[in-house]
């Protein structure tokens, strides 16, 4: 016969147990991630690919939902919409706000970007470096870049004088390179550039190679201008909320930083890897590739001189913006 105290004794015993088990698991941070690359477009499977291993390695802790093609905020409103909190997480164009980012700009500048990966990591690290006034409203998790933007039109162009007058897509800095080169810039993000083109808005886009296929605008221009003496790049960034940021616990901040440093490199290397294949794609539909002659290149590189030196004049410490990037082209060019 057990006796009523031992009875009660294991009476509370059993309760202390239910008690833990019933015990909830802690919730998910659930995060929305705003990505202005349409669904299929490799950079957007890479920023999806970002956001699944930061779920893996927070072992579930943060799940972040990501919503490409612009969806939820189209590609100039993103930055704004990680601002306000319309969203968590966004990817989208430093350009596509020409003005708002000054220090940043420097790198959209025709400097002579070799190829993605190299753009990205220079990128990245310049903006660590310098850390400017500019983006303290929201957490930089990272940045990447495309490869050399070069020119692609509906009619050829082996010369300056080819392209005089013409009308082409650009963003940012990039229109003012246009405008150097004697051509007329329109103002225009990449979703709606093809068309754009097939509706003759504008006569060419000058952009990465990429976009021949990731954008499909190989299928509505006929020639592509290899123009790699002045091949600038598109700074584009990965930015989250910075009260969202400060709300996610220490050791989770931690992997999502560790993922951000890796997929830097990720992005480039996935850049490049859609260049080659922008680059196939365009010749598989019959396309052009022109190669310009080294005086021709010379003519090109010294028009664009005056971006570079406006920019200078115009930013405080654009010399040593200007010169920092240069140095990190080298570096991570060797």
């Amino acid at each position: 016969m057990i006796k009523p105290l031992k009875m009660l004794s294991l009476f509370c015993c059993s309760a202390a147990m239910l008690l833990v088990f019933s015990l909830p698991a802690a919730a998910a941070e659930n995060l929305t991630f705003s990505i202005f690359f349409p669904p299929t477009h490799d950079q957007a499977i890479a920023a999806a690919d970002f956001a699944r291993e930061v779920e893996k390695r927070t072992d579930g802790k943060v799940k972040i939902t990501t919503f490409p093609g612009g969806t939820l905020t189209k590609a100039p409103q993103v930055y704004d919409g990680v601002v306000n909190g319309i969203t968590d997480m966004g990817n989208s164009v430093f350009a596509y706000t020409r003005g708002r980012f000054p220090v940043t700009a420097a790198l959209d500048l025709p400097i002579g970007y070799p190829n993605g990966l190299v753009a990205s990591q220079v990128a990245d690290a310049f903006i660590r470096e310098v850390d400017p006034a500019e983006l303290q409203d929201v957490k930089v998790l990272y940045l990447h870049a495309h490869g050399p933007g070069l020119l692609h039109t509906q009619k050829p162009v082996r010369n300056l004088e080819d392209l005089k007058g013409m009308k082409i897509r650009a963003t940012g800095l990039s229109a003012k390179v246009v405008e150097a080169l004697g051509a007329v810039p329109v103002a225009m993000p990449q979703p709606g550039t093809y068309e754009a083109l097939q509706k003759g808005v504008v006569e060419g886009t000058l952009g990465p190679i990429e976009v021949l296929k990731g954008w499909k605008q190989g299928e509505v221009i006929n020639y592509t201008t290899e123009a790699f003496d002045i091949g600038y790049t598109t700074a584009m960034f990965v930015v989250m909320n910075r009260g969202t940021w400060d709300a996610l616990p220490p050791e989770v901040q931690q992997v999502i930083d560790e993922v951000s440093r890796e997929w830097v490199v990720v992005h480039g290397e996935r850049w490049d890897q859609a260049d080659r294949e922008g680059r196939a794609f365009t010749k598989s539909l019959g396309n052009e590739l022109i190669a310009l002659s080294p005086e021709e290149s010379a003519r090109w590189r010294q028009a664009v001189e005056p971006v570079i030196a406006e920019y200078i004049a115009n930013t405080p410490d654009g010399a040593a913006y200007v010169t920092r990037i240069r140095e990190l082209i080298e570096l991570y060019s060797k």
